[in-house]
């Protein structure tokens, strides 16, 4: 049952400790790496064969294959699937950045310019849950972004098939190519290229321990979005808060696995035992109840505040992944919130319009990293180039303090590179 506590008898900073220890898996990774460096598309196979139990004849996923999942997904859902595009691509495209030019008077030119990685590596789960929802929103911000090549790597089956609701999304979506490869293998292809998978040079999305090990072990040679933690949503609620409505949002993030946490903060007492006794009630209907029943014994927590005010900040210290302000004027707590991976307003937006359908991303930063990360966007895909120009009479007016500023530093050879250019002789 989820534990209810008076804010104050428990420090702010161990609401989401989570007492189930995570496995060390840096070695198991680090030699998986190593393999997929070396021996390319036969570890891909092994691995394939080792961890999926599918003895894979090819790692790409073939045209025929996508069109036999689209006859495979019902209509209705490919209609959900357009659906949900259409408002994430509407969303992002609102991200879109654009360039500048600075022009001084004196003939100097200062800019930057935008350009989008040529390469991005969507990484999509398989095991327990399939995540077509996943697909749209990492491949979409990377389409609009303008990547050339946008490609997807993600488990198959013991038949060597991929879910066909995942091969929908990513047709949906755009990807250019997909790969029946899992795990801290498929992190390993995607960063160093094999004889099938080219590198790439950003890798995406959310995986077990092994796939988020394999992505801090593989920055620097490419880059990452963020190292994603188990699933996590704190609901801000007030006393006119639906209990079986916040019970049933709570069980949302529980259900996806033992090492999520959902915690509900709120001033009232009674809300606080009405929604405990509703979890009870609707856990045990769970088909996934195995999984939501340790995340709410062990991670989940439900906290009461003084007031609604002080409910904000013990959210904002916890820096949330989902934050759902359920209450009566979401917007007059709106600004109070600094720390929040997304935030979800009123008593009828749960946190999963956000995971499937409303717009905004739903790859967001968890354990905390809200306070200084954001969600996967647009962004993500591109780089940004900064450019100078300089005539040589703005040149003539800056090499002084560029040389006094150089000398300061102790390094004369960047002195001499500007006063060289004002020599008479030197043009």
């Amino acid at each position: 049952m989820i534990q209810i506590l008076k804010y104050g008898e428990v420090d702010n900073q161990d609401i989401f400790a989570r007492t189930m220890p995570m496995a060390n898996v840096q070695d198991v990774v680090a030699s998986i790496l190593a393999d997929v460096r070396e021996n390319g598309d036969k570890a891909l196979y092994q691995y394939a064969a080792k961890f999926d139990g599918a003895m894979l004849s090819s790692l790409q996923v073939s045209p025929e294959e996508i069109e036999e999942a689209l006859t495979l997904v019902e209509a209705e859902f490919l209609a959900v699937l357009k659906k949900a595009e259409a408002n994430i691509r509407r969303f992002h495209e609102k991200q879109k950045r654009e360039g500048f030019i600075l022009r001084e008077e004196n003939g100097v030119v200062m800019g930057q310019k935008i350009t989008p990685v040529d390469r991005a590596g969507l990484y999509v789960p398989g095991g327990t849950a399939a995540y077509p929802s996943t697909v749209l929103m990492d491949a979409i911000p990377a389409k609009i972004a303008g990547c050339k090549d946008v490609v997807m790597t993600t488990p198959p089956n013991k038949e060597g098939k991929i879910n066909p609701a995942i091969l929908a999304a990513a047709h949906i979506a755009g990807v250019d190519r997909i790969y029946k490869v899992g795990g801290a293998q498929a992190i390993a292809a995607l960063a160093y290229g094999t004889e099938t998978i080219a590198k790439v040079d950003k890798i995406v999305g959310p995986g077990n321990a092994y796939v988020a090990e394999a992505k801090r072990q593989v920055y620097g040679a490419v880059s990452i979005d963020m190292i994603a933690g188990p699933s996590e949503i704190l609901i801000v609620a007030d006393e006119k808060a639906n209990p079986a409505h916040v019970a049933a949002d709570l069980l949302s993030q529980a259900e996806h696995d033992k090492m999520a946490s959902a915690v509900l903060v709120t001033d009232s007492e009674a809300l606080a035992l009405s929604v405990q006794a509703e979890i009870e009630k609707q856990i045990v209907c769970l088909p996934r109840e195995a999984f939501a029943r340790v995340s709410i014994d062990t991670n989940g927590k439900i906290i009461v505040a003084d007031s609604l005010e002080v409910a904000v900040e013990i959210a904002n210290e916890i820096a949330p992944e989902h934050l759902e302000l359920c209450v009566q004027d979401p917007f007059a707590y709106l600004g109070q919130v600094r720390h929040a991976g997304s935030v979800f307003m009123g008593y009828h937006c749960p946190e999963a319009l956000g995971d499937y359908l409303a717009g905004p991303n739903h790859t967001l930063p968890t354990s905390g990293s809200a306070k200084f990360a954001s969600p996967l966007s647009v962004d993500d895909f591109i780089k940004k180039t900064q450019f100078t120009y300089f005539p040589k009479e703005a040149l003539c007016e800056a090499a002084e303090d560029v040389a006094l500023f150089a000398e300061k530093e102790g390094l004369s050879a960047h002195a001499k590179s500007a006063t060289i250019r004002t020599e008479g002789k030197n043009e």
